[in-house]
C-alpha cells in the first residue's frame, strides 16, 4: 500500500486547524471557569454566641449542607478539596427560643466567606435544641504525640500538662460522658531537646459545652538514651505442686535503653522475667519462654538472652 505523504500545504492546514482548535478550547475553558454555577458543599457547624445560663442539646447532626453561588472556577477547587468547611451560628437566639433559623443568619454566614462565594441557603434550614439542666466537672487532659527522635534519644520522663485538669461545663448527660479531653497533637522531627509548647484543648467532638481553661502548657522530657546489660534472675511461676523446679540458666540477661541520666538508676530489682510451669506436661515442651512481666516506664527492651529456657522438675 502506497504511503501517502502531506504536502507543505496539507501540513499548514493542519497546523491551522489544531491551533484553531486549541483556541476555541481556550476560549470556552475561560467562559466555563467565568460563569457563576450553584454548588452544594458540607458544612461543620461551629456555635458561638452561646447562651451562658442555658444548657444545650442539638437535636440534629452537626454537619449542613450549604447552597454556594460561586464562579466555575471555585467549583471545581471545591471537587478538589477534601476537608470540610466549617461555619459559626450565632446561638444568642437561644436566650428566648429553641431553635435557630439559617434563613435569618445568611448575612452573618456570608461574612465567613469571600466575596466571590454567596451561600444562597442552608439545609435543614432550622436547627432545634434541647434544653436540660448545666453541670460542671473536672477532667484529665491528654496529650497525643507523633514525634520522631535524633538517633539515641527518646522520651525520657512523663508528658506534664498544666494545668492538667480543665473544667467542662454544659448539659448533665453529655458531661457525664466525657472522661478525658486531648489536645491538639505535638509534632516534631529529629527531637533531641526537651519540647515546651502551648497546646489547644479540643472539645471531643462536643460543640454544646465550654472549656476552661482552652490551653495548656506542655513540657516532654526528652534526653539521650545508652544500652545498660542487666542480669535478672528467672522467677517460676505455678510451680507449687513440684518440690524442686529448676532453670538453666537461672538468671537472663537483658540488654535495655535507658535515659542516660538514669543510668545507674535501674537494677535487676525492677524488672522480672518469669517462666510459667502450668501445663507444660500437657503441652508436652523441653524448654519454656520467658516473659517480662515487669519493666519500668520510658526503658526499652532490645535484646534478651536466652529467649527459652531448659528447666528441672523434681515431683
Amino acid at each position: 500500500m502506497k504511503q501517502r505523504r502531506f504536502t507543505k500545504i496539507h501540513k499548514r492546514k493542519i497546523n491551522i486547524f489544531l491551533r484553531c482548535l486549541l483556541i476555541s478550547f481556550v476560549a470556552w475553558l475561560l467562559i466555563a471557569v467565568s460563569n457563576q454555577y450553584t454548588f452544594s458543599i458540607k458544612a461543620g457547624i461551629q456555635y458561638v454566641n452561646m447562651p451562658e445560663k442555658r444548657a444545650f442539646h442539638p437535636l440534629q447532626s452537626d454537619t449542613v449542607s450549604l447552597k454556594v453561588r460561586m464562579s466555575g472556577w471555585n467549583v471545581l477547587l471545591a471537587k478538589l478539596r477534601t476537608d470540610t468547611t466549617n461555619i459559626q451560628v450565632d446561638l444568642s437566639g437561644l436566650n428566648s427560643r429553641n431553635f435557630v433559623v439559617f434563613s435569618n443568619q445568611i448575612g452573618f454566614i456570608n461574612r465567613q466567606f469571600p466575596t466571590d462565594k454567596r451561600v444562597i441557603s442552608v439545609s435543614p434550614d432550622t436547627l432545634y435544641f434541647d434544653f436540660s439542666r448545666q453541670t460542671q466537672r473536672k477532667v484529665p487532659i491528654k496529650v497525643p504525640t507523633s514525634i520522631t527522635f535524633k538517633k539515641q534519644y527518646g522520651f525520657v520522663g512523663r508528658t506534664n500538662a498544666n494545668p492538667s485538669f480543665v473544667t467542662i461545663t454544659g448539659p448533665t448527660e453529655d458531661v457525664a460522658n466525657i472522661e478525658f479531653l486531648e489536645t491538639d497533637t505535638i509534632k516534631g522531627d529529629l527531637v533531641f531537646t526537651d519540647i515546651r509548647t502551648i497546646a489547644n484543648i479540643n472539645k471531643n467532638n462536643k460543640t454544646n459545652i465550654t472549656i476552661y481553661p482552652r490551653m495548656t502548657e506542655v513540657v516532654i522530657p526528652v534526653g539521650e538514651l545508652t544500652e545498660k546489660i542487666i542480669e535478672v534472675p528467672i522467677k517460676i511461676i505455678n510451680a507449687s505442686r513440684y518440690s524442686s523446679v529448676r532453670t538453666v540458666p537461672s538468671k537472663v540477661s537483658m540488654t535495655v535503653m535507658v535515659p542516660l541520666k538514669d543510668y545507674v538508676k535501674w537494677t535487676a530489682s525492677d524488672f522480672e522475667a518469669v517462666v510459667d510451669l502450668e501445663n507444660w506436661q500437657d503441652q508436652h515442651v523441653k524448654s519454656l519462654p520467658i516473659r517480662l512481666t515487669k519493666i519500668p516506664d520510658f526503658v526499652q527492651v532490645i535484646k534478651l538472652e536466652p529467649q527459652n529456657v531448659d528447666f528441672f522438675v523434681r515431683k
